[in-house]
């Protein structure tokens, strides 16, 4: 039965070859909140879990763009305390993770919030395992534990890409071992995700281009890649998503403030990889983005652009089979 926890991968069972559309039990816990200047809403969703957090972001760029000032006011509306944590690298680093959730137990929060992209929310969700346990959080990566719990998670999301922010994954690289690997669990679903697409008015256009690379290549990771082809729905969804992906890209590089363009590329990037892309496909690997994690563990490059360099290849290899 294909489970979502599980990011759609099967449990081994005697295959029907008449029966293309493969079992599975979809459940998304994710609250979703979408639309124009919605990032005020923050506060009073986080209330209904926590009064003390964690606000995890990059670097200043929230800051010049207006989007903290939003954030934080809305915290203080409510009546949340927060405690920062900033810093967080395109590739985020086993190390931050420790240090968040250090000052996590020390200052006896209950929640993260993270008002960012992907690297932020995987950040996030690293720091809310870790602050449950004892061990080192990089034993969660490399399969020696499993998370059996995480404090909440909550998202404003700055950056349209990773879908981290509907999404049971998180990805962190060791920074001395070179090594970059995920971690999956039921536990790293953010309870709510603010959606607001003017928060990516201000996004340069090269991450636009590497945040919509990665949505495709989600996308791909599944039509290319499965063990079952021609699942008509599934397909389709496929298909709608890279399309309008690639039509929205194309008006965003020409009016970056194209309200329109960006909230379609925002919900398109969320729901590439939320799990519904991956329904009824049977078995999948993720070999583009396996590949490109050791590309951007050794150089340290953007995820979009390794997988710009890995992708069209693998496309040209699939092609003859």
């Amino acid at each position: 039965m294909q489970e979502l926890f599980t990011m759609n991968q099967m449990i081994p069972n005697k295959k029907d070859e008449e029966v293309k559309i493969q079992p599975f039990i979809f459940h998304n816990p994710t609250k979703i909140v979408f639309g124009k200047d919605t990032t005020h809403q923050i506060g009073e969703e986080i209330s209904s879990f926590a009064k003390k957090v964690m606000l995890i972001y990059g670097k200043e760029s929230i800051k010049k763009n207006g989007i903290y000032e939003k954030v934080t006011k809305s915290l203080n509306k409510a009546g949340i305390e927060f405690i920062e944590k900033s810093g967080v690298k395109p590739n985020p680093v086993i190390s931050f993770v420790r240090q968040g959730a250090d000052l996590f137990k020390k200052e006896k929060l209950d929640a993260v919030l993270a008002v960012g992209g992907g690297s932020v929310i995987d950040t996030a969700k690293a720091v809310a395992a870790a602050a449950k346990t004892n061990s080192d959080p990089w034993k969660f990566y490399i399969g020696e534990e499993t998370i059996k719990e995480a404090f909440p998670i909550a998202v404003v999301l700055t950056l349209s890409a990773t879908a981290s922010e509907m999404n049971p994954s998180s990805v962190i690289t060791n920074e001395e071992t070179k090594q970059k690997y995920s971690c999956v669990s039921p536990f790293l679903y953010p309870k709510v995700s603010i959606l607001d697409p003017v928060n990516t008015f201000t996004v340069p256009k090269n991450q636009t281009a590497n945040g919509a690379i990665d949505t495709i290549i989600h996308v791909l990771e599944t039509y290319l890649n499965s063990e079952d082809e021609n699942i008509m729905i599934t397909d389709s969804i496929i298909e709608a998503i890279i399309k309008t992906t690639l039509e929205s890209a194309e008006k965003i590089f020409k009016d970056p403030r194209d309200y329109n363009s960006r909230a379609n590329m925002m919900w398109a990037s969320t729901l590439a990889l939320n799990g519904l892309t991956a329904l009824g496909a049977g078995p999948k690997k993720f070999p583009m983005h396996m590949i490109e994690h050791s590309l951007s563990a050794i150089y340290d490059i953007a995820h979009g652009e390794g997988l710009a360099i890995v992708g069209p290849a693998w496309m040209k290899y699939k092609a003859k089979h």
